[in-house]
């Protein structure tokens, strides 16, 4: 099997490998800048050098020369090699700037070279904390600078486009955001402008940087260069916590890391998965962090007299348990929805069953021609494929409008469908609506109704994509009823560690009065004498993998460990 030989220690491979990537996927560590694995290699920041050569061969015998002690005679390259750009090759020996001094002080050098003009702003700048220029400069660069002379300065604070800030003077050139925009995203929006040290990357004359995937370039520029216009200047890195989760705006399901400080979701990036988003995401997909933050309902809310008052979590299981028990079974209509999880709508089935209502009903939000081929799909919806797996009744506009004006009492799982046109205000007339929401809109203000539950930033629960890969999601943030340090999935960090009541970074009315709905639903069973008792998302999903054949096998810790499970669409296992 070919070999390879790093810092002394011998490795075997299969296959091509670009040298830098093999020393990364070994748990190795080279500094590198304009490096990413899924773009080009221009090569050009050179901060990735190594010392390479090969073993010399008898050329008759083919046997590897010896020199006295025993050991292979090594002919080395006559310069120092960017790993990033070069091929491992049998029997190539690399010395990193862990066992050789000459690539030690050329990465020393380079950065040295890379700050001569750059800013000395890390104490403002956004990237701070999680800025590889500045990790590589504490640990690889000079300890101070030779340079006295005045820095080039470059324009600053440039909007690029809607989402996007420049500041010129931080750059390095790497190229990554140009290459983005060429390569991933296909744009060609960006491009690099003037010459020499008073380069930076720029959009044509006229135009603006409004790329459906604009923000992925802040994610990949190793300084602070590109910003996001959003999250520009509003917390450190090290003052929020990171849990990962999974996008409910779009159909694809991109792997995303939630970032939160006091209670609120501060900015949204990717995380990569190989087999559903790489390292990109749609920023559409960031902008979630609204739902989660603004316009939330909190408390249960009845309306009176056609005014919508806030109730109380008693008086709202009263009151459904009421207009269900005061009509017959045939008038109750159960209306789950492709925008809640799958163990949401799970328990709206058992409920349904229970009660005998029969199947709930849903509709897909399916807008023919939105997707783009890449990340944005034409399915708005995180769970469409959840509900068909589940066995829900797909019901086209018309059926379900036809369904609701049928009934007495309605029963709607967390979907707008007075906001995206399947129903109207008027459809609500003359029957008791309850809906289950999450956020405040045009068809929360016409029922009759309203409980506040969970989004996917507050819960544990698992997601269909358009692929029909489950995922999941993990709480970020607390509700009245949760806590951070009793929650052993939920991140903890320096501020949850050492805040207490009354600092000013702890704010109470951040936490949004809601409930699972798995609880609720709970609670409301036990009112009507049902046999429905879960805690978690976790008691839900292990309960209907046993009686769902699609689900089987299927739990959090195997989604966990397989980054998301591929389940069969086959309609016999639809069947329950």
């Amino acid at each position: 099997m070919p070999e390879v030989f790093i810092d002394g220690k011998r490795f075997e491979y299969e296959g091509d490998h670009q040298l830098l990537q093999f020393i990364l996927d070994q748990g190795l560590e080279v500094p590198f800048l304009c490096y990413h694995p899924s773009m080009s290699i221009p090569a050009n920041c050179r901060q990735c050098m190594v010392k390479v050569g090969q073993p010399v061969r008898d050329r008759e015998s083919g046997d590897f020369e010896l020199d006295e002690n025993g050991e292979r005679v090594i002919r080395w390259f006559p310069k120092l090699q960017t790993s990033c750009n070069i091929q491992v090759a049998d029997g190539m020996v690399v010395q990193t700037q862990e066992t050789d001094d000459l690539v030690k002080r050329a990465q020393k050098d380079t950065l040295e070279f890379i700050l001569a003009n750059h800013p000395l702003d890390c104490p403002i700048c956004d990237q701070a904390g999680e800025c590889p220029l500045q990790i590589q400069t504490y640990k690889y660069g000079p300890e101070g600078s030779r340079f006295e002379v005045k820095k080039v300065h470059k324009p600053k604070r440039v909007q690029l486009g809607p989402r996007v800030v420049l500041d010129a003077e931080r750059c390095i050139n790497c190229t990554r955001c140009v290459r983005f925009t060429d390569e991933i995203s296909e744009s060609h929006q960006l491009t690099i402008v003037s010459r020499g040290d008073k380069n930076y990357p720029m959009t044509a004359p006229g135009r603006e940087f409004d790329d459906e995937y604009s923000l992925n370039t802040v994610d990949i520029c190793p300084v602070g260069a590109l910003t996001s216009a959003d999250f520009r200047f509003k917390a450190r890195v090290w003052e929020m916590n990171q849990t990962p989760s999974i996008d409910i705006s779009n159909g694809k399901g991109c792997n995303i890391d939630l970032w939160t400080r006091d209670n609120m979701v501060l900015r949204i990036t990717p995380r990569f998965n190989e087999d559903v988003n790489d390292h990109w995401m749609p920023d559409k997909g960031r902008e979630a962090y609204n739902i989660f933050n603004e316009n939330r309902i909190s408390r249960p809310v009845q309306k009176l007299d056609d005014e919508q008052i806030k109730s109380s979590w008693n008086n709202a299981l009263e009151t459904i348990a009421e207009q269900i028990e005061n009509v017959d079974s045939k008038d109750v209509l159960f209306i789950g929805s492709p925008h809640a999880s799958v163990e949401e709508n799970y328990v709206l089935m058992q409920m349904a069953n229970l009660l005998g209502v029969g199947i709930p009903s849903f509709t897909t939000d399916i807008e023919d021609g939105y997707g783009d081929g890449f990340l944005i799909s034409d399915d708005h919806a995180p769970n469409t494929n959840g509900c068909r797996l589940l066995g829900l009744q797909e019901e086209s506009p018309a059926q379900l409008k036809k369904k609701v004006n049928g009934a007495k009492v309605v029963l709607l799982l967390n979907d707008k469908l007075v906001d995206r046109n399947v129903l109207e205000p008027s459809d609500f007339s003359d029957r008791f609506v309850v809906m289950f929401a999450t956020n405040k809109s045009e068809t929360t203000t016409a029922v009759d109704l309203l409980v506040p539950i969970t989004t996917a930033a507050e819960h544990a629960a698992s997601y269909v994509n358009v692929d029909h890969r489950i995922q999941r999601t993990i709480a970020a943030k607390e509700t009245k009823y949760t806590n951070r340090r009793l929650d052993i999935e939920m991140s903890e960090g320096r501020l949850d560690r050492y805040g207490t009541s009354f600092d000013n970074w702890i704010t109470e009315d951040n936490k949004v009065d809601c409930m699972p709905f798995w609880n609720f639903a709970s609670q409301l069973s036990g009112r009507l004498g049902l046999t429905i008792e879960f805690n978690t998302g976790r008691d839900v999903m292990d309960k209907l993998s046993e009686e769902i054949p699609a689900f089987k096998g299927v739990d959090y810790t195997s989604i966990d460990e397989q980054s998301g499970i591929v389940l069969s669409n086959k309609e016999e296992n639809v069947k329950s």
